[in-house]
């Protein structure tokens, strides 16, 4: 699982948009919204675009040029470590992986009690008393909470989160609110956290099985950590969480890409669909934590077994994407 981590809420000069370029939208968007999606954890979403199809996350990257500094970066978080699925079926006796819970839009709404409440959407967020906490119950990690109100497409999203009175009220370090109907870029201001880093919404970074194996199509970018980050951010990012200085230290929301050349054949069909998708879509730094960790929604009907062979893929095979202007302490 991933390194825990403590937010350091430092406010930072306003960045531009992170250049992106033309993004290919789904023929299927308009019948995506319509969809119907089941409430619970980790339920299907079918084809409902989170974030519009031209969204960052939703991207494609696959054209774009690689920044000066690539090699650098790479080098810098680890060119022979190894890719690290941070997703499965269970770990240490607790689902592995940042779980997500679907619910109505009638779902009643709780206070929040906010560690971080100046950069924190106030609520309150309509969380059910049972909402499976990232770790589990007991968990010391980052407990991420996440909601998605399936009526109203809206997200919820909590950091270091422990429930109150029987989840009648919970208690956060830190929490965000997105509207999924928008693009995600600019709902947060800039500065701010999240209930990430650098203040980016989570689900939308998250491998889930039925994108991957139903539908055998990843269609956004990735979520990663690395263990050093440096004292930036450049967009979709809007917060950094480091003191360090070093040039060669990625920022928060640097994107990386898997090598167009990297020889997938012989991986297992489900690694082969997120690999195909970092080709096209990307990674985006998300958080402090482990190196090359890469986050996923928990189900027991994860296959472990192919799941791990993303082992073999090395922080050499990824390249740095052009980061543009950066936002610096």
């Amino acid at each position: 699982m991933s390194i825990s981590r403590r937010h350091l809420l430092l406010s930072a000069a306003a960045a531009p948009l992170y250049a992106l370029g033309p993004a290919r939208v789904s023929a299927d968007a308009a019948a995506a919204a319509k969809d119907p999606v089941r409430t619970g954890p980790n339920v299907a979403l079918g084809r409902r675009s989170v974030f519009p199809p031209d969204d960052a996350w939703n991207a494609d990257v696959s054209g774009l040029k690689t920044d000066p500094a690539s090699d650098a970066i790479i080098a810098a978080i680890g060119i022979d470590k190894r890719l690290h699925p941070d997703f499965g079926t269970t770990w240490q006796g607790a689902p592995s992986g940042i779980p997500y819970v679907v619910v109505t839009g009638n779902q009643p709404k709780v206070p929040i009690r906010f560690e971080y409440k100046d950069e924190s959407d106030p609520g309150p967020y309509p969380v059910p008393p049972d909402a499976p906490i990232e770790g589990g119950p007991n968990a010391k990690g980052d407990r991420h909470v996440l909601i998605i109100d399936r009526d109203n497409w809206m997200l919820y999203e909590l950091f270091s989160a422990y429930p109150e009175d029987g989840g009648k009220r919970w208690r956060a370090g830190s929490g965000a609110i997105f509207d999924l109907k928008k693009p995600s870029v600019g709902q947060r201001p800039k500065g701010w956290t999240s209930a990430d880093a650098a203040g980016l919404p989570v689900f939308p970074g998250l491998v889930r099985y039925d994108e991957i194996v139903e539908r055998k199509e990843l269609t956004h970018a990735l979520r990663f950590t690395v263990q050093k980050t440096r004292k930036a951010y450049v967009s979709p990012a809007t917060h950094y969480a480091s003191s360090r200085r070093d040039n060669n230290l990625p920022p928060m929301g640097l994107r990386v890409r898997l090598r167009e050349g990297f020889d997938i054949t012989g991986f297992p069909p489900l690694a082969q669909v997120i690999l195909r998708g970092l080709k096209k879509h990307g990674m985006i730094l998300a958080d402090n934590g482990g190196d090359w960790f890469v986050s996923g929604s928990p189900d027991p009907r994860w296959d472990d077994e192919a799941i791990g062979t993303l082992k073999r893929v090395r922080g050499k095979d990824f390249e740095v994407l052009a980061m543009g202007k950066m936002a610096t302490g």
